[in-house]
């Protein structure tokens, strides 16, 4: 809890600080002349003598540990510790946006490494990172489609959302384009935003859907929605032979359906992107940021809290006591 507040602290007058170091070398003083400020007297034996130290000889250096730690504190005190507290206030208008995960057992192929879904995650995460003061919602289809996480500005959550995509999670496989478009739209229906927009991660072939490609392009349109497809994957031949030894009989043709993609983003006054790649995909979000760009003001106000005060009262507290202690317990005679 102190660490805490300390973090806060900030100080008016720095350059005081540096005086603390006077301190240490009133220590080495006290230390080096020990014995030499007390009265002596000579005597030629001390056999006769019995050593002892009362309670108030064990008390004798208090004072002075009091005197340091007071002057420390007052120093402190010296240099105007603040404490500090931020304020941010946000003005003009961020978008709303929806990321369209295709979840098929096809978005599992390894043109991409380690395969399109995890490429199209790890793009997604950088993407979000950036689009400060943004509404992001997150959206899951194969053979139907689910919100895995509304529009919200806790991009915290949008990230632990999108970690937990994986092939499988709505049981059933299918490529339903249409119905996750769909699902889209209806969490950016009700949007107040001027600016709403789908960005659409599938490698485009459409199968299994109860609302087709044609009528989620009228509801986008219908609702001022704009769809940024991005066709993840290539044509090329892979082998699907998970150990590595090359076969003809196990390669599989990897491919997808760009003109679907192509005429979704043409209706909807978006934009469409073939990502061969995962700098592809990078590429293509990096477009999609520039293109659109929030128009979002932070300002952040500081306000600040005099912290002076307890370190005065502490420090006067301990000359006091230490004042105390020297005129009765430790009260020294002539």
């Amino acid at each position: 809890m102190l660490y805490n507040w300390w973090q806060h602290i900030e100080f008016s007058y720095p350059w005081l600080l540096p005086i603390e170091l006077t301190i240490p070398y009133l220590i080495y003083l006290k230390i080096s002349r020990k014995g030499s400020d007390t009265a002596s007297l000579k005597v030629g034996t001390l056999q006769y003598f019995r050593i002892f130290r009362s309670w108030r000889m064990q008390l004798l250096p208090i004072p002075f540990i009091l005197r340091c730690i007071a002057l420390a504190s007052l120093i402190i005190a010296l240099a105007r510790p603040q404490e500090k507290f931020s304020e941010e206030q946000t003005t003009g208008e961020g978008i709303d946006m929806v990321l369209c995960f295709d979840i098929s057992g096809s978005m599992t192929s390894p043109d991409f490494k380690p395969d399109r879904l995890e490429a199209a995650k790890e793009i997604a995460r950088n993407f979000v990172e950036q689009r400060e003061g943004d509404r992001i919602g997150v959206v899951i289809f194969s053979s139907q489609s689910f919100t895995l996480c509304p529009v919200t500005t806790d991009h915290n959550t949008v990230l632990s959302q999108i970690n937990v995509i994986q092939n499988g999670y709505l049981m059933e496989d299918g490529t339903a384009i249409g119905s996750g478009l769909a699902t889209s739209i209806d969490r950016l229906k009700d949007s107040k935003a001027k600016t709403k927009i789908i960005i659409l991660m599938t490698d485009g072939v459409d199968f299994g859907s109860a609302i087709s490609p044609e009528m989620a392009e009228e509801l986008a349109r219908l609702y001022g929605v704009k769809i940024y497809c991005i066709g993840i994957g290539t044509n090329q031949v892979l082998d699907s032979d998970p150990s590595g030894v090359k076969s003809t009989s196990s390669k599989v043709k990897l491919s997808f359906n760009d003109n679907l993609l192509k005429q979704i983003s043409l209706t909807t006054s978006g934009q469409y992107f073939s990502a061969a790649s995962k700098e592809d995909l990078g590429k293509s979000y990096d477009t999609i940021n520039e293109l659109e760009k929030s128009k979002i003001k932070t300002t952040t106000y500081h306000h600040y809290t005099e912290a002076f005060l307890p370190f005065v009262l502490f420090g006067l507290a301990l000359i006091l006591l230490e004042l105390l202690l020297n005129l009765t317990v430790l009260r020294k005679f002539p």
